[in-house]
């Protein structure tokens, strides 16, 4: 009678497979991973909770100045619900995608409001508040209370996709399900938060975008895409659409003593509730935009057309022509506000930033 043990199960085996899997990430981010990071040190749910806001579409290194400067100003949850606006965004110059410095406010003030100031750890009921989606809820419900949830952020969609060649756009239903499923069940009972960690680290810094450094992954030996050599061709993309480009001109008005006329944006849409130059149609005149504003022409010392800035957007660029006006008074009334451009508490954009620089040309010096 043979004494062969059974041959386990499809499921065993496969469960198996997936322990080993989370095993391996771990004991690489044990001995390699990313351990001092602004918001690992001093861990707390709101310093969590803020820095996943931070990372959506941004990298650590960019984020973590921002993170430092915030923290600081606002270190807890109640600070940043009774701070006004326009220091949340001041805060957040510079650092992009401004809906989400509104959406964390209005979270904050939620969170105050009906959680007396708690962060919930339940990752649905995380997901309920502004600017939180699936796999943020997820992020921060293991890296601040160990709370088994997945994630899929763009580091382990590429991990995923590679290492189980999953096909089509990860933007897809299908394939989302696919890896939606594919993170659930990979993601362990214990540990979680290291594991968590693992995966956003091993696809920020081993497998990236371009050039991977296969050679060091903790999970090559089953990568199904490095196994037939076609790593770089996941996750697989959706063709390019062509980039639409919109021109607009921007009015930097600056007074004797280098104030600058800035204007609030719109709460919704580019850069909602920031402020910046005024900004006008591509063809309208330096004298249609003085008479609209108030600004009366005798007032002008000096004018001068800058070459375009172009910005890049998600889904457009932004050709920005800058008209530099130079004034021998500031007028009497304006709708807008007069800064320092070099010392100041409001949002500004990225662009706006650059175009206030420019307030004093080397030719008009």
């Amino acid at each position: 009678m043979s004494t062969r043990p059974p041959a386990p199960r499809p499921d065993a085996t496969a469960a198996a497979s997936r322990r080993r899997f989370a095993a391996r990430l771990v004991a690489w981010w044990d001995a390699n991973g990313r351990k001092d990071l602004p918001w690992q040190r001093r861990r707390s749910p709101y310093r969590v909770w803020v820095a996943e806001i931070m990372l959506q579409q941004t990298q650590a290194a960019t984020v973590a100045p921002y993170f430092q400067r915030f923290v600081v100003r606002l270190p807890t949850v109640r600070a940043l619900a009774r701070a006004p606006l326009d220091e949340v965004l001041h805060l957040w110059s510079g650092l992009g995608y401004y809906a989400r410095a509104r959406n964390l406010h209005r979270a904050a003030q939620h969170v105050v409001e009906v959680h007396r100031g708690v962060l919930p750890r339940d990752p649905a009921v995380l997901e309920t508040l502004p600017g939180i989606g699936r796999s943020t809820a997820g992020a921060i419900a293991a890296q601040a209370h160990d709370v088994r949830a997945p994630i899929l952020d763009a580091n382990a969609k590429r991990l995923l996709a590679r290492h189980f060649r999953v096909s089509g756009p990860p933007a897809s239903t299908a394939t989302a399900a696919t890896l939606w499923a594919l993170a659930d069940a990979l993601t362990p009972a214990k540990r979680v938060a290291a594991y968590t960690q693992a995966v956003m680290d091993v696809g920020a810094t081993v497998c990236r975008s371009h050039q991977p450094t296969c050679s060091v992954c903790p999970v090559r030996s089953t990568c199904a895409a490095l196994a037939v050599g076609d790593v770089a061709r996941f996750p697989e993309r959706k063709p390019a659409p062509s980039r639409p480009r919109t021109r607009r001109r921007f009015f930097v008005v600056a007074d004797p003593q280098g104030a600058c006329y800035v204007e609030q944006r719109p709460r919704d849409g580019v850069w909602g509730g920031l402020w910046s130059p005024p900004e006008r149609c591509a063809d309208e005149s330096t004298e249609a935009f003085l008479a609209a504003t108030g600004i009366a022409s005798e007032l002008v010392r000096a004018t001068h057309v800058a070459p375009a800035l172009r910005h890049g957007f998600t889904h457009f660029d932004l050709d920005a022509r800058p008209v530099y006006v130079f004034l021998r008074a500031r007028p009497a009334t304006t709708n807008g506000r007069w800064i320092d451009p070099r010392q100041h508490r409001l949002g500004l954009s990225a662009l706006a930033t650059k175009l206030l620089a420019g307030t004093v040309p080397l030719e008009l010096a």
